[in-house]
C-alpha cells in the first residue's frame, strides 16, 4: 500500500478540529472536599463543620467514596478516583472524623495559609496538619487524643510525609497515589514521594483542626501496609541503568556511587552495544568494513543518512 507524507498547512486546510490549551485559567470551584465514608453520621457532622467554617459557597463541592458496604475501595484507589473527578483548584482529602475549629473563619484562614505557602514556595503541591521531616522530627498543628492545640515546629515546614487525616492537594500538580499499592495506611507518605519524584514539595501548615481519633498502629493491616510501601519504594528508588535511544545513564541517589556510575557510563555503553543480545544499533563508518560484531543488528550502511538516525553509535 502506498503511503504519502502528511500534508503541510500550505498544501490543504486541516479539517480535524483542535482545541488550544489555555494557560493561567482558574477553575470555577475553589475547593473539592473528598472523603472515604464508612459512617454516614460521622460524615454528616464533618460536612456541617466545614459548612459552618465557610466551605458552603458555590465554589466548593463535596465528593465521597461509599465504603459502608462489604465492597470497599482502598484509600489509594478511591482517592485517586476523587482526584480525577475533582473540579476544585484545591482538593481536600480528609477523614470523616475531622472537625474544623468552631471559632474563627476556617475558609479564610486556609485561603491565607495557602497563599502564604505559595509565596514561600511556588512549587508546593501538598499541605497538611501533621507530618514528618526527618528521623525523630515531626511538624504538627492539630488537636487529637494525643493532645489539644498541638503546635510543633516552625510552620510552614517542609516534610517528606503527611498524616492522612487532612491533606490539601494542589490539583494543577496532577498528583495521584500509586496504582500498585492498596489498603488504608501510608497513602499520605506515598503521595508525598510521588510529588517529590515529579518536582513538587509537601508541607505542614498552620491550619488547626480537630481529629477525633488517634489512629491504630496495632493492627495487621498497618503492618502489611508498612511492608508494602517499603517494598514498593525500595524497588522504585533502586539504583539502575537506563538505556535511552541515544544515551546510557546510571542513576543512583548516593553521591559517591553516582560519581562512579557516571565515570562508567561511556565504557559500559560501548561494551553493552557489542554484547550478545544487543540490538537496534547501527554500525558506525569506522567499523563498517569489519566483520559485524554479535548483537549489532541494524543497517551497516555508512552513508550520512544512516548516521543521522537516532540510536546509532554517534548519537550519544
Amino acid at each position: 500500500m502506498r503511503t504519502e507524507p502528511m500534508a503541510s498547512a500550505g498544501d490543504r486546510p486541516t479539517t480535524i478540529p483542535a482545541r488550544k490549551l489555555a494557560s493561567g485559567t482558574q477553575p470555577d470551584v475553589a475547593y473539592t472536599i473528598a472523603t472515604l465514608v464508612t459512617d454516614p453520621a460521622q460524615y454528616d457532622l464533618m460536612r456541617r463543620s466545614f459548612a459552618a467554617g465557610g466551605f458552603d459557597a458555590d465554589d466548593c463541592e463535596y465528593l465521597f467514596i461509599d465504603n459502608t458496604g462489604k465492597e470497599q475501595a482502598s484509600a489509594y484507589a478511591g482517592l485517586n478516583r476523587a482526584l480525577s473527578e475533582a473540579r476544585g483548584r484545591y482538593v481536600i482529602l480528609c477523614h470523616q472524623d475531622v472537625r474544623l475549629i468552631e471559632s474563627g473563619d476556617a475558609r479564610n484562614d486556609l485561603d491565607s495559609r495557602l497563599a502564604e505557602l505559595h509565596s514561600h514556595d511556588p512549587d508546593w503541591a501538598l499541605a497538611g496538619n501533621a507530618g514528618g521531616s526527618a528521623p525523630g522530627q515531626l511538624a504538627l498543628r492539630i488537636s487529637d487524643p494525643h493532645g489539644s492545640n498541638r503546635h510543633v515546629g516552625e510552620l510552614p515546614a517542609r516534610v517528606t510525609s503527611l498524616d492522612e487525616n487532612f491533606i490539601v492537594v494542589r490539583r494543577e500538580a496532577n498528583l495521584g497515589f500509586s496504582h500498585d499499592l492498596s489498603g488504608f495506611h501510608f497513602y499520605g507518605t506515598d503521595i508525598c514521594l510521588n510529588a517529590d519524584i515529579l518536582g513538587w514539595h509537601a508541607y505542614v501548615i498552620d491550619f488547626h483542626i480537630w481529629h477525633l481519633s488517634s489512629g491504630n498502629k496495632q493492627t495487621r493491616s498497618f503492618a502489611t501496609g508498612k511492608e508494602d510501601i517499603r517494598a514498593k519504594w525500595s524497588k522504585a528508588l533502586r539504583p539502575r541503568w537506563i538505556q535511552t535511544t541515544c544515551a546510557l545513564l546510571r542513576l543512583d541517589g548516593e553521591p559517591l556511587r553516582q560519581l562512579v556510575g557516571h565515570l562508567l557510563e561511556e565504557p559500559v555503553q560501548k561494551l553493552s552495544r557489542r554484547m550478545p543480545g544487543a540490538r537496534g544499533w547501527t554500525v558506525s563508518p569506522s567499523t563498517a568494513g569489519k566483520s559485524s560484531e554479535p548483537g549489532n543488528a541494524g543497517s551497516t550502511d555508512p552513508s550520512p543518512s544512516s548516521r543521522s538516525k537516532p540510536g546509532n553509535d554517534e548519537a550519544a
